[in-house]
């Protein structure tokens, strides 16, 4: 049998980071960050557990690149679902709802994001992070920033002290409170995005989150044939 070529091997170094995200996610909204360990993962991901490692540094990295990935996929879909809209007003409601409506769906998950972010580790700089700094940066310059550079950390600052009250012990704020704060930060109507109450039917938050890694079949290699 011949060897993998370079890209079939790329792609299956890809979908077995893509598994263990998955696994991170999944485990930690079940059982608790404390709870899980990086042999869950990676026996729930079905790897090697010698090769969490090797993508990972540690257990908070790996969550926080989870979420970051769970973040921008999120953010992705509402601003592209149908009807898709290129005003800029419409796409930071939409960018505003979609992490307020995570917050609300995966508390678990984001207290323990934001908790890793004031550990010593500090912030991931990982894919799904720059990806998602991209989105919020795109979602920024839509609505008509000419200082994306200066208005993009803000916008992030906003959104992550909205997801803080939303998710601290004993004093929670409510999410609709906070939506309207930003929404009044924005100037935005709030109509606009998915206001509270006109969430698609059917959905059922913490559930199914495969949606949001690419862990399909393996890739054939026509050189193994």
């Amino acid at each position: 049998m011949s060897p993998r070529s370079a890209s079939v091997n790329e792609e299956l170094r890809r979908r077995s980071r893509e598994r263990l995200l998955q696994a991170a996610v999944e485990l930690v909204s079940e059982r608790g960050y404390d709870a899980t360990t990086l042999g869950d993962i990676a026996d729930r991901a079905g790897s090697a557990r010698g090769l969490v490692s090797y993508y990972f540094p540690g257990k908070r990295q790996l969550l926080q690149s989870a979420v970051h990935r769970l973040m921008h996929r999120t953010l992705e879909e509402a601003l592209e679902r149908e009807p898709r809209s290129e005003d800029g007003r419409e796409r930071m409601a939409r960018a505003i709802d979609a992490i307020l409506g995570l917050t609300r769906d995966q508390p678990v998950l984001m207290r323990q994001h934001m908790a890793g972010l004031l550990h010593a580790e500090g912030f991931v700089q990982c894919p799904e992070q720059r990806r998602l700094s991209e989105l919020l940066g795109e979602t920024v310059a839509a609505y008509g920033s000419t200082q994306v550079t200066a208005d993009y950390p803000m916008l992030r600052a906003l959104l992550m002290g909205a997801v803080y009250a939303a998710l601290v012990p004993g004093v929670p704020m409510q999410v609709p409170v906070l939506r309207a704060e930003l929404f009044k930060r924005y100037r935005l109507e709030w109509e606009l995005g998915v206001p509270p109450g006109a969430e698609a039917s059917g959905r059922t938050p913490g559930t199914d989150l495969s949606r949001f890694f690419e862990t399909g079949p393996e890739p054939e290699d026509d050189q193994s044939k």
